[in-house]
């Protein structure tokens, strides 16, 4: 699926050479701020222009091509069961929820509620099970779990409740370390986690123009211990960065050429995407609008310069400003996942699950959007055309007048051919009348406590369990 990609290029040849251009232009003129001194002068000693004194650093065209060129075009985001692994830079779409939100929508009471570490388990083992969300990412902040322990846990009840690769953010150094050292006692040493790694990191440039502190100092740790990594800046057009698109995306594309070559100063060679979370105002009445379909077009583009580079790329959609699983919510989700999708997009995070402006997050909303998603992927698919699928031996055997309900050919091809969808209704009104009125709603409800009643102990061996809570008793149950 998908390597007839794209089938979507907003941007046209010359506007995505003049994007481009500008784009390195800030980095060549105006630079990138640093917030740390020790990379600075790493950066200075591998031949960019620094000014200590202000924090910018600035790349020339010829050094900037050079750095991204150790970058590498493909790799792999690894499952554990080998049954998901995710390969990047092959013309495939893959398809994630999205992380690190603070509260989550419950159907029970239809009020919001902060989220909590047992929410991390439900939606690890909801992305485990549903089939079109291809890996995880950290859904949501434990709010009944301390600072200093968030990343340790939230990424050990996500490896416990998903084979699927994970990926999450990580606040600050000491959160990476810990990560990583969980995934090193379950890869079964570091070795093996840097050659076939299961995890993953989101890091965030600033905008406009900006690299943190903490940021570098994960992206190196990630970097040089063979972690994939993305530094993705999610500039707000009208906001953080200028109120045209095309604005927007030249200082996106600035920011995330940034990211790549600075991973590459740290480790040549290192797993990193290049990252793309541009999103809008609505500046009548200044509200953040990351369900627009500007923030589709845009994402959309960012496929076409993260490919102007051969870089894979990690980008946005499935998001909405709807508080519900409504209306609007599946039409504007549709819009963006399905824009980014069309225009090849290695990733798509924030794709299933997510409410509110990229805020809360919905059990339920994750069941809907697999199926958004599983109607996406079927498009992308195409149209399979050979003698068999034209089907003329067929054709002439039913003849005019005929019916082809019981032939072989349709037997053959049913399943193939056609998305079947679990939650939509396609029933005639009086059968949908006897089965009591079915609707998406009520049918994802179901499906979700389905799921969620399913293998309550985790998939981690116990002794494996054991040897990590050894290593961590900081480790908190649910």
């Amino acid at each position: 699926m998908g390597f007839s990609l794209p089938f979507f290029a907003p941007l046209g040849t010359d506007d995505l050479k003049k994007i481009d251009q500008a784009g390195r232009h800030i980095l060549n003129k105006i630079g990138i701020r640093i917030h740390d001194a020790d990379v600075l002068d790493m950066l200075k000693d591998a031949g960019a222009h620094v000014d200590a004194e202000k924090e910018i650093v600035r790349f020339d065209g010829e050094w900037l091509d050079e750095k991204l060129g150790h970058a590498p075009s493909g790799f792999v985001l690894y499952s554990r069961d080998g049954n998901n692994d995710i390969h990047l830079g092959e013309g495939k779409v893959n398809f994630a929820n999205g992380g690190r939100v603070f509260q989550i929508l419950d159907m029970g009471t239809r009020g919001y509620r902060p989220t909590m570490l047992r929410d991390i388990v439900h939606t690890a083992k909801l992305v485990d099970k549903l089939k079109y969300i291809q890996f995880y990412i950290v859904a949501c902040q434990a709010h009944d779990v301390g600072p200093e322990h968030y990343h340790l846990n939230d990424f050990y009840h996500a490896l416990n409740h998903t084979y699927k690769h994970v990926m999450g953010g990580c606040e600050n150094i000491d959160g990476a370390k810990q990560m990583w050292q969980l995934a090193c006692i379950i890869a079964g040493g570091k070795d093996n986690l840097r050659e076939k790694p299961f995890v993953s990191v989101i890091t965030n440039a600033i905008s406009p123009l900006t690299i943190e502190n903490k940021t570098l100092s994960i992206l190196h740790f990630c970097c040089t211990n063979g972690i994939p990594v993305t530094c993705a800046p999610a500039p707000i057009a009208g906001a953080t960065a200028p109120a045209t698109l095309a604005g927007t995306l030249t200082q996106m594309h600035a920011e995330s050429l940034a990211g790549v070559a600075i991973a590459q100063v740290f480790a040549p060679g290192a797993k990193v995407l290049y990252g793309a979370v541009p999103t809008v105002m609505d500046l009548r009445k200044v509200e953040f609008t990351i369900g627009s379909v500007e923030m589709a077009l845009m994402n959309a583009a960012a496929v076409q310069l993260a490919k102007l580079y051969k870089l894979p790329i990690y980008g946005s959609g499935g998001v909405t400003e709807a508080k519900r699983p409504d209306i609007q919510a599946g039409t504007e989700k549709t819009f963006s996942s399905l824009m980014t999708a069309m225009a090849g997009a290695d990733l798509i995070h924030l794709a299933a699950g997510m409410l509110d402006s990229g805020n809360s997050i919905s059990y339920e909303q994750y069941v809907i959007d697999n199926e958004i998603i599983g109607m996406i992927r079927r498009l992308l698919a195409g149209i399979k055309v050979d003698d068999d699928t034209i089907g003329l031996d067929v054709i002439e055997k039913v003849g005019p007048g005929g019916n082809y309900i019981m032939e072989e050919h349709t037997v053959d091809h049913m399943m193939e051919e056609f998305f079947y969808p679990e939650l939509s209704v396609r029933s005639i009104f009086d059968v949908w009348e006897k089965e009591g009125r079915p609707s998406m709603m009520s049918r994802a409800n179901s499906m979700v406590k389905e799921i969620l009643e399913e293998e309550k102990d985790g998939l981690l061996d116990i002794n494996l369990i054991s040897a990590i809570k050894k290593a961590f008793p900081d480790i908190v149950g649910i």
